[in-house]
């Protein structure tokens, strides 16, 4: 079994997998990462051959580790960076009752964090990203994690997934080939290909900022912007965490302080400039 261990933020990771190429992936791509801290792993992601033959024959990958769901469909080993990328996610989705998730990406500035909740293709990663390399700090790409005491979002900086059009944006902006994994075509989300965070987002992958602002993208759309409101929010928020009903009274009273405390829109654009502009603009008005 080759093995990869890495912290992230507050997560540490024991990962697997029986073939050697989508570790050695994996293992690139979160170069400069910590080591579990006393080298002991908390969480394991693993990817296996649904059958025994499938290791060598027409190689699948099935999804596996701490947590699973039963009906996850295997992937063909060519995808294989995807699965482990997916197995990480399974196991912070399913397992974590320390932070409240929320599905979406995150930035930092003044240790005020902006929040960009919203399903694969609204352009939230892609804004993120793009943010990160403009005077912001990523926190997250696929799971917002907040304290359920304190409140505070802690920073989850996984590898930034890029799909289709973004990937050719970001590769225009980033010099540096040694950030980016491979290119991954036909898989489900499309085209694909993973960015690792720039150096002071995991260099500060321990320090927490104050939810400041909720914005809501939508890529493709003539530019238009509204309010969000309060009810709409909390549904939004439910919605899009995989714990919130885990978590029980205390999901729900953290919940319902952002709601009341954390300024919230939706907005629409056409490309990233004009993403960027309104998202700005948000922020100026919201003092970020």
């Amino acid at each position: 079994m080759h093995a990869l261990h890495v912290r992230i933020g507050p997560v540490s990771y024991r990962i697997g997998a029986p073939w050697r190429g989508p570790i050695a992936a994996l293992r690139q791509l979160y170069a400069g990462y910590p080591a579990p801290e006393d080298g002991i792993a908390t969480v394991t992601a693993r990817i296996g051959p649904p059958r025994p033959w499938r290791r060598w024959f027409r190689p699948q990958a099935a999804i596996e580790g701490d947590h699973v769901l039963p009906d996850t469909i295997p992937m063909a080993l060519r995808h294989g960076l995807l699965a482990l990328e997916m197995a990480m996610n399974m196991q912070v989705a399913l397992g974590e009752r320390r932070f409240l998730l929320f599905h979406a990406a995150a930035v930092e500035r003044g240790g005020k964090a902006l929040i960009l909740p919203g399903d694969s293709g609204s352009g939230k990663s892609t804004l993120a990203a793009l943010l990160s390399e403009t005077g912001w700090r990523l926190m997250a790409d696929e799971f917002v994690m907040i304290d359920v005491m304190t409140g505070l979002a802690f920073p989850f900086p996984r590898a930034i997934s890029l799909k289709n059009s973004a990937i050719a944006e970001m590769e225009r902006r980033i010099p540096d080939p040694a950030r980016f994994g491979p290119h991954l075509a036909a898989t489900p989300k499309g085209e694909l290909r993973h960015l690792r965070p720039a150096a002071d987002a995991i260099a500060r992958m321990d320090e927490p900022a104050r939810p400041a602002l909720i914005l809501f993208p939508s890529y493709g759309f003539d530019p238009a912007s509204d309010g969000v409101s309060r009810s709409e929010l909390f549904a939004r928020l439910t919605e899009g965490s995989t714990n919130y009903i885990a978590l029980g009274q205390a999901g729900f009273e953290r919940l319902v302080d952002i709601v009341e405390t954390v300024p919230a829109a939706r907005f629409a654009y056409p490309d990233s400039a004009t993403g960027i502009a309104i998202v700005e603009q948000f922020c100026a008005e919201a003092g970020l």
